[in-house]
């Protein structure tokens, strides 16, 4: 359909709609973001984690992930991005779209499957929004590609910025948002009235999945290793160094100059491990793996103050001293869920898992409630 006629497609329900699906998570002066693949973004008034309120669903198709900075939720939406004002986060307001920057879009049911569609920007099409599409064979062309891939955002120091889940693709550093699929980096200014397409990078590897912002670094997980670019140019993110563990799907978080990676097995990377690796990027040109641990399966993670989370058979909590000694200094494993991704905020633990979220009070870390 035409941009404008997908823009007038959104949906803002300011009503309570139940959480069906576990997805990416973004928090923002003391709102919860939540993304439901491809059906659109919860909006949870988490002011008080003991008792939140679901208070409204923005209804935009083909969404994954979200990024928020100065009172401006971005959201991915198939081959476009589109933008909300959320100075009131209960009423958002659509405010416009950029089309055709997502060359790539993850279809349901089967989301292993990546379709390229540059074919869709030819001549008068350019104004058009993919938002469905029927499999065909064709003799002569290929046009499905292996892929899967997550991303992450943590808050950049020019302005108010949101704390995405380390599932994420979308990262914000300074004024730039930087989205990854794949093999290429798109980067869009947030510096002017609305965003502006700046450029589309191609990076060294295929198949990035997840991305963290740290100091002056954009930290890359992949099913191979962690990849660091630096953002010192920020129109021009630059390889620095990467590190190869056993092939695996990977977010990142970094704390103190520790990088925390999982991997796990059981989805669309085919491999059979599941492990939590530590590695001190102290040295960003030469990063060095310090220690690994056997998990179950795990999958999202965060970090605050030396309190590590990890969705690994529900949640596990654990406090790092020393890297060496982290599975001995667990405080608490939470089971009876299957978490998928977490944010550390404030001593307020905000986790998605496959029934909805759940909060965890970790102020006192013998006492966590």
């Amino acid at each position: 359909m035409s941009a404008e006629e997908f823009l007038g497609s959104i949906q803002i329900r300011t009503t309570e709609q139940p959480i069906r699906e576990q997805g990416k998570i973004c928090f923002y002066e003391g709102y919860l973001f939540v993304s439901e693949s491809d059906k659109g973004i919860h909006i949870i008034d988490n002011q008080n984690p003991a008792s939140p309120r679901n208070i409204g669903f923005i209804e935009v198709t083909g969404n994954r992930d979200i990024a928020i900075k100065n009172n401006i939720l971005y959201a991915d939406a198939y081959t476009s991005l589109v933008w909300f004002d959320i100075l009131d986060p209960g009423k958002p307001v659509v405010k416009g779209s950029i089309e055709n920057v997502f060359e790539r879009a993850y279809p349901e049911p089967d989301n292993s499957l990546e379709y390229d569609y540059t074919l869709c920007k030819e001549g008068e099409e350019r104004g058009l929004v993919v938002v469905g599409w029927s499999m065909a064979k064709r003799q002569r062309e290929e046009v499905i590609y292996k892929g899967g891939g997550d991303m992450v955002s943590s808050p950049g120091p020019s302005g108010s910025s949101g704390v995405n889940g380390s599932m994420s693709r979308f990262g914000i550093y300074q004024d730039y948002l930087y989205t990854i699929i794949n093999d290429y980096i798109n980067i869009f200014s947030l510096s002017g009235e609305k965003p502006t397409y700046i450029t589309r990078n191609l990076l060294d590897v295929w198949e990035v999945e997840t991305i963290f912002p740290y100091k002056e670094y954009l930290f890359m997980g992949t099913p191979a290793g962690m990849l660091i670019y630096s953002v010192k140019n920020p129109l021009n993110p630059q390889f620095v160094s990467s590190i190869s563990h056993v092939y695996g799907c990977d977010p990142v978080v970094v704390e103190d100059d520790l990088a925390y990676v999982t991997i796990r097995s059981g989805n669309a990377c085919g491999q059979d491990n599941d492990e939590l690796f530590v590695i001190d990027v102290s040295d960003v040109e030469n990063p060095k793996q310090l220690v690994s641990y056997t998990m179950t399966n795990p999958k999202g993670l965060g970090i605050e103050n030396g309190t590590l989370f990890v969705c690994d058979d529900g949640l596990k909590i654990f406090k790092v001293e020393d890297p060496q000694t982290i599975m001995a200094n667990l405080l608490k494993h939470y089971t009876g869920m299957d978490g998928y991704d977490v944010i550390p905020y404030n001593n307020v633990l905000m986790m998605i898992a496959d029934d909805g979220i759940y909060q965890y009070d970790y102020s006192d870390p013998d006492n966590i409630k």
